[in-house]
């Protein structure tokens, strides 16, 4: 490859965002542990604004503000990579943090859930929001773990800064014993688990068996796991919230902001599948996790177990570990423009090379940022040059971005013919309702989990090529009838699918 020297400077990034550099823009932090009142005192403030925007780490976040404010008499939208919902003179948004819009000056701003700047995949989020929001008040609410790198940067723009430290509402309890004690048994597990428990694994498969057990025991149970559109999480949180539901079954989404009434939560497990290898929970996760239990105003004290004793050591000293992030430089990722000058320079049309360039030859002149990885960009890329080699940059950059799991073979196979559309001018119309959706047997669950994903991607592209995408308007009504097979199989299922700890990884990086 071409050796040409390319650098960026901090400046470059933090100008690029024009309408925000206009502001006096104040930070205010709301940092502190979950079950702190953080978000609600960020909230009250964009409530009382004349106008605002709410940046959620989850689509499911993004709607539930978005209820809570139209609730209170505040006219919202509701924006994500999948969906516009507008209502006539809203001047407030709840919005995914991805789709945060650089061009709109409001007055409130809330960027939630901070501490996922650690995130390898979407961390660039929030530094674009952090960095780019043109709001005059941002308040920032999440763990103390990335504050650091968040301060500096805002200094080094001359922007100001508060910081409030709140503290649990409510006490947090480690149990002295595991729930089964020395060794996992059915019948050990049963007489323990009580109305309010959050039994917490870390796969599809596990939460499917786990769920499984349980109604087989006589419990309600309600099930949240990655591959669930947010739909069908949405009435399973509701079903547990309401009480319909004894006892949640759920991966580690839960930690990520939602606003469940848990007594106890339990660890199936201390080991989770990062993407590359099975690990140890780190603290960040088991205190987002563990920090659900206890909500305040429902319960006077949370608590927290495991399984077996041996796993208790570990949950234990990462409760009580300080959790402060080693990064030191807030992620970003490549811009368009950035595509467009490497393309020029190496004379390709070839995405993946450009990505690829950038990845291993860019130099970045900065104490404040550093480049995040590209690798599943340029993966994505690959594809998109092999299958479409003439279509135009901007049209290929579009499909890198596209949120999709190219581990899942439906999935990746869908994804091609969307690509082939587009490469093509050729319409394309929505899948065609299977029969099996009419049918009452959970047997098509992982397949009906699998189309939901699809309806999302299709979704999705209707906003960025709505001449191809013809049937974007018709996407709800067939993604509620694939949610309501969904939560209908859910709640008769009695086994549990074949999908592996990858693919649940996988199918949990979304950008809901």
């Amino acid at each position: 490859m071409k050796s040409i020297p390319l650098n960026l400077s901090q400046n470059n990034f933090v100008e690029s965002f024009t309408l925000a550099r206009l502001l006096k823009r104040h930070h205010h932090f709301y940092l502190g542990p979950t079950n702190s009142g953080k978000t609600h005192h960020a909230l009250i403030a964009l409530q009382n604004a004349e106008s605002g925007v709410y940046l959620a780490p989850l689509r499911l976040l993004a709607m539930e503000i978005r209820d809570r404010l139209v609730a209170a008499g505040v006219p919202c939208n509701l924006i994500t990579g999948e969906e516009r919902v507008m209502m006539n003179g809203a001047r407030h948004t709840a919005s995914t943090i991805e789709m945060m819009n650089p061009g709109k000056s409001v007055e409130v701003a809330i960027i939630d859930e901070i501490q996922m700047l650690q995130d390898p995949e979407r961390g660039s989020a929030w530094t674009a929001a952090l960095i780019g929001v043109p709001a005059k008040f941002i308040f920032v609410c999440g763990s103390n773990a990335v504050t650091a790198p968040c301060i500096a940067a805002i200094e080094a723009m001359n922007e100001t800064h508060e910081i409030t430290y709140l503290a649990r509402m409510t006490p947090l309890v480690l149990e002295n014993e595991s729930i089964c004690g020395s060794r996992y048994s059915r019948q050990k597990l049963k007489p323990k688990l009580q109305k309010g428990d959050a039994v917490i694994a870390f796969s599809r498969k596990d939460v499917l068996t786990f769920s499984a057990r349980f109604r087989q025991w006589g419990f309600a149970v309600a099930s949240i796991y990655g591959a669930l559109s947010p739909e069908v999480r949405r009435t399973e949180s509701t079903r547990f919230c309401t009480g319909e539901a004894d006892i949640l079954v759920a991966t580690d989404a839960i930690g990520m902001g939602l606003n469940l009434p848990i007594r106890r939560v339990i660890f199936s497990n201390i080991h989770k599948f990062d993407g590359v290898a099975s690990r140890y929970l780190n603290a960040t996760e088991v205190r987002q996790i563990a920090g659900r239990a206890g909500r305040f105003g429902i319960y006077p004290t949370g608590y927290v177990s495991v399984l077996e004793n041996d796993e208790l050591i570990h949950i234990e000293h990462m409760l009580h570990t300080d959790d402060t992030a080693e990064l030191t430089k807030l992620p970003i990722n490549i811009s368009f423009k950035q595509i467009g000058d490497i393309s020029e320079k190496l004379h390709t049309r070839k995405i993946a090379e450009v990505l690829d360039f950038h990845q291993m030859r860019t130099k970045f002149n900065s104490e404040l940022f550093a480049q995040t990885s590209l690798s599943n960009q340029i993966s994505q890329a690959v594809l998109v040059d092999n299958h479409a080699p003439d279509m135009s940059l901007k049209d290929k950059y579009i499909f890198v971005c596209a949120p999709i799991s190219l581990n899942v073979a439906f999935e990746k196979d869908y994804y091609l013919l969307c690509l082939q559309s587009v490469a093509q001018s050729q319409k394309r119309h929505l899948p065609t309702p299977p029969v099996w959706l009419e049918s009452v047997s959970p047997k098509y669950l992982e397949a009906a989990e699998l189309l939901s994903h699809n309806l999302s991607l299709y979704a999705w592209l209707s906003f960025k090529f709505p001449q191809i995408f013809v049937d974007g308007e018709q996407v709800k009504t067939l993604r509620q009838r694939v949610s309501r097979y969904i939560e209908n199989a859910l709640l008769t299922q009695a086994g549990f699918g074949d999908t592996t700890r990858e693919t649940d990884y996988l199918m949990t990086k979304r950008k809901y």
